[in-house]
């Protein structure tokens, strides 16, 4: 069965994406291994980080994408003939093993679900509200990704900023998550209002099934440039303060000038320019984390 591993931070803008696409990138090409990415964010930036936009468009006009998946986990559709291997995109950018769940720009609607769980919860006469929304939270995605555990190495969730459902859902159905940060205050409290919010989730959980949950790392990812050495070397100093060193990756990744092109790419980094400082940081932080996982 694989394992499940969701790149998450309550603030954007520090680098989660390029984290997810270029790590999962990184196992196929180098590793050989099979991986999943799952696109949860609006924004799909971790789709047009893999897939040309003039591609995405054609398959979401056929109504290809997450979007279609979540619809039937929340109302399910006796007569959907799509199921989650024809969704799935293979050989993203060329790349045998890579695959991706397309995201998209409409991914659901919270205020919609909650009013059907309501509804829901009324003609079963259950009056526990809250119970009902923790179950539902639980198993969103893990119905989603249930089928095709077996198919692959890897599953990696690119989840949004912030924590909604889909971000909570992700986490509850993962083995281990990984915060990408930068090393900068805001950054820091993204990663301890996430920690904070993670112990809520696994107290509202112990009653049912307990969590299989693990910070696999906190992995910094810096601007190019050594002016802001000192300062970051500062804000470093706290988090290793705060985390013991196996909660922290060695690793840390250089946003270089190569890792912006790539995004106007449409590629990941790992592939566009290989030799560039952050693509072999990225390779080295795959290894890395291979490494704290056994394999």
């Amino acid at each position: 069965m694989s394992i499940v591993i969701s790149t998450v931070n309550m603030k954007g803008g520090v680098g989660k994406t390029t984290l997810t696409v270029n790590l999962a990138t990184s196992l196929a090409k180098y590793y050989q291994k099979k991986v999943l990415v799952l696109d949860l964010d609006s924004q799909i930036s971790a789709t047009l980080s893999l897939f040309q936009p003039h591609e995405f468009a054609k398959i979401r006009k056929k109504n290809r994408t997450l979007t279609y998946l979540l619809d039937e986990v929340i109302e399910p559709n006796p007569y959907s003939k799509l199921t989650i291997q024809d969704i799935i995109v293979p050989s993203v950018c060329g790349v045998e093993g890579l695959d991706l769940l397309p995201g998209d720009i409409e991914l659901y609607d919270e205020y919609i679900i909650s009013k059907k769980l309501h509804q829901q919860s009324l003609e079963q006469e259950e009056f526990d509200f809250e119970a009902i929304w923790d179950r539902f939270e639980r198993v969103l995605l893990k119905k989603i990704i249930d089928p095709v555990r077996d198919s692959y190495d890897f599953i990696i969730m690119d989840c949004s900023p912030g924590y909604n459902l889909l971000t909570r859902s992700a986490i509850a159905a993962s083995d281990y998550y990984i915060l990408p940060a930068r090393p900068e205050p805001l950054s820091i409290v993204g990663i301890q209002l996430l920690q904070r919010r993670i112990e809520k989730l696994r107290e509202r959980h112990q009653n049912t099934e307990a969590l299989n949950l693990n910070l696999l790392g906190i992995v910094f990812i810096l601007s190019s440039g050594g002016l802001f050495s000192r300062y970051y070397s500062q804000v470093m100093k706290r988090v290793e303060e705060d985390f013991t060193p196996e909660q922290r990756f060695k690793t840390t990744i250089p946003m270089d000038v190569n890792v912006a092109k790539a995004v106007d790419l449409f590629t990941p980094v790992v592939l566009c320019a290989p030799t560039s400082s952050g693509a072999k940081e990225f390779v080295r932080l795959t290894q890395e984390i291979l490494a704290k996982l056994g394999r």
